[in-house]
């Protein structure tokens, strides 16, 4: 796939794709023997990785950190799995800060919707 068709598969600019190769956070694209970017499945694969990580708020070091990782090997394996735990460990803690604030939300809204019925608020914190 050429990059104009990997930008408009993923709704992300043709930047954007030549940015994540550049500073490495997918490793560098096939190219066809006249140096253009042609997208095989493994390179959409690491794509889609990054899309995915950054949409969840993954810091662009550590993806760079674990695509470097990756290429180092498969003596790298049980750091790229730390790196990953890690990271889940990140992205659980967030999920419950935000739980937290939905339930408070919650609770406000069913508040604020019974004094839409009543006329008054009984109580607010």
């Amino acid at each position: 796939m050429t990059i104009r068709e990997v930008s408009e598969k993923y709704d992300i600019t043709q930047d954007t794709l030549r940015y994540y190769e550049r500073i490495g956070m997918i490793p560098p694209v096939t190219r066809t023997s006249g140096g253009i970017r042609d997208y095989q499945q493994q390179d959409l694969g690491w794509v889609e990785l990054a899309i995915c990580m950054r949409s969840a708020g993954l810091p662009v070091e550590v993806m760079i950190e674990y695509v470097k990782l990756y290429q180092a090997g498969d003596a790298t394996i049980p750091a790229r799995l730390q790196l990953l735990i890690d990271q889940r460990e990140v992205l659980l803690e967030q999920r419950r800060q935000i739980d937290a604030t939905l339930d408070r939300l919650n609770y406000k809204i069913s508040k604020y919707e019974d004094a839409v019925k009543t006329g008054k608020l009984s109580w607010e914190k």
